[in-house]
């Protein structure tokens, strides 16, 4: 059996590659609910699924008074979960969960072009070993899973990229016609209007072919893009604001002037933690095989140099920003780092400390690989919506959270409800509250206490504004959650403790 599995696997190693990919991203389209960052909750679904429910909760649209402006975010994959859940709602679905488990799976399918094109990539620039070693890289690197099934536009726009750039290598093996540089530029193009930063990418790889001085395929490449940009960017924002490109234009202001209104970090952070997320010692294999290719692998080279140039000089550092580049630095290093060890084949050592590098990281990938894959992520703020979505009459809420100054934003999504909220912050002072409240402000039907931290005072001063207010229940954060917390306080995934306000609102009933 296993001699047979072994012969059909060395026939058809990407077959073998893909399934085992879409296994694991199957185990996280049922089991890897919740959001893992703000962005691919509050920028993608809940914008979606106000406008599917008649509301522009967030003010994404231009408003009759023209207080809106626009965002700075491409509608176009935003777009694409309006249609997706008003057909859900169009044949009855209204489970928020059901409708998450079917975008996730729409995801875990999309991020296999990925592994499949990674694949294809590595195989017209090296072997069909190097193939495969990039190919189970993309497949099942310990995060991927999990990040492939979340509405994430740094992820999700590298299936765009790895098929233009595909496309682009594949025309350097043979003389493909002008179209075929076109529609490349095309899908190159699709992912701009997925994410704008990947501009940089695409112009990184148009450099490439400009340096092996391939000046027409340039430019076919280069109306392909524009193209690609005029027909999904610039008509959608025209339709919407009247201007073409206005999103986009918003998008450089924005972040020309509030740059450092994030987290900043110093230039080396997105090297540090390239270094760290691909598992030493085989990080500094695949950075020292990039850096190897340089003159070899200018398509892959220039436009991943480049991304990490502007973002590691960018002020506003998050890791999720460089996913993007990553499954470029895999292949470029993978190609890399295999041309050296054959340098270094006949070194009995070095051999065999390579070997047990190779064998450490699969053993700690796998180790990272199941737990992650299976994290319900931010899974307190989730049920503490989905908790409330049974008060079918509830129409305020209060957030308590005087440990943070920053407000970590509930997914009203699962709410079913979008119902306007107060926040009771770090600052704000109980007096001022109270006279806002005896002035007309809203009466909250539950308060949400963020953080277990002095609750018992907390409730009592809450107590002396809403003297009715009875304990509900608490919602714990999931395991992961909790690791996460422990690893990096950062990640801070609250316990929420709910009282219910019963001067204006009901217990629910079973």
């Amino acid at each position: 059996m296993e001699s047979k599995l072994n012969t059909w696997y060395q026939n058809h190693p990407l077959k073998a590659i893909l399934w085992l990919g879409l296994f694991f991203r199957f185990l996280a389209s049922i089991f890897a609910k919740g959001y893992g960052w703000h962005d691919d909750q509050f920028l993608v679904i809940e914008i979606a699924q106000s406008w599917v429910d008649g509301i522009d909760f967030y003010g994404w649209l231009p408003s009759s008074n023209g207080a809106n402006e626009p965002e700075g975010f491409s509608f176009f994959y935003v777009g694409i979960h309006y249609v997706l859940l008003r057909l859900m709602k169009a044949i009855g679905m209204g489970d928020p969960e059901s409708k998450m488990l079917i975008i996730r799976f729409f995801h875990a399918l999309w991020s296999m072009l990925i592994v499949y094109f990674g694949f294809k990539i590595t195989l017209l620039l090296s072997s069909i070993k190097e193939a495969k070693i990039v190919g189970w890289l993309l497949a099942i690197f310990w995060i991927f899973p999990f990040i492939s099934v979340r509405n994430l536009v740094e992820y999700v726009s590298i299936s765009f990229l790895m098929a233009g750039l595909w496309m682009i290598v594949k025309a350097g093996k043979s003389n493909q016609r002008f179209w075929w540089w076109f529609v490349a530029g095309m899908v190159l193009g699709m992912a701009f209007n997925v994410r704008f930063q990947t501009l940089i990418i695409t112009g990184g790889i148009g450099l490439a072919i400009l340096a092996q001085k391939q000046w027409k395929q340039t430019i076919y490449m280069a109306l392909g893009v524009i193209t690609s940009m005029i027909v999904v960017q610039g008509i959608i924002d025209y339709l919407v604001w009247g201007v073409p490109f206005i999103q986009f234009y918003g998008y450089v202001d924005y972040n020309m002037h509030h740059a450092a209104d994030y987290v900043v970090s110093p230039w080396y952070t997105y090297i540090l933690f390239l270094s760290g997320i691909l598992i030493p010692p085989i990080s500094i294999f695949i950075i020292v095989g990039y850096f190897r290719t340089w003159r070899q692998l200018l398509i892959l080279f220039i436009p991943t140099l480049i991304f990490l140039v502007f973002h590691s000089y960018y002020p506003n550092k998050q890791e999720r920003f460089v996913v993007t580049i990553i499954p470029f630095l895999m292949i470029a290093g993978v190609i890399g780092w295999m041309q050296l060890q054959k340098i270094w084949k006949n070194r009995m050592t070095a051999t065999r400390w390579i070997k047990g590098s190779w064998l450490f990281f699969w053993a700690i990938n796998f180790v990272l690989l199941i737990p992650v894959t299976l994290m319900y992520s931010k899974q307190a703020r989730v049920e503490s919506m989905v908790y409330l979505s049974q008060y079918e009459n509830i129409h305020h809420f209060l957030i308590e959270d005087v440990n943070q100054g920053v407000l970590r934003f509930p997914p009203q999504y699962y709410l079913k409800h979008w119902i306007r909220y107060d926040t009771f912050m770090r600052g704000d002072t109980l007096s001022t509250y109270a006279q806002q409240i005896k002035a007309g402000g809203n009466i909250p039907d539950f308060i949400l206490f963020y953080q277990p931290d002095h609750l018992a005072t907390r409730v009592n001063n809450m107590k002396t504004i809403f003297p009715d207010l009875q304990y509900e229940t608490t919602i714990e954060p999931g395991f992961m959650d909790k690791v996460l917390y422990w690893l990096n306080p950062i990640n801070d995934n609250q316990i929420i403790t709910i009282y219910r306000n019963n001067a204006s609102i009901s217990k629910a009933t079973p």
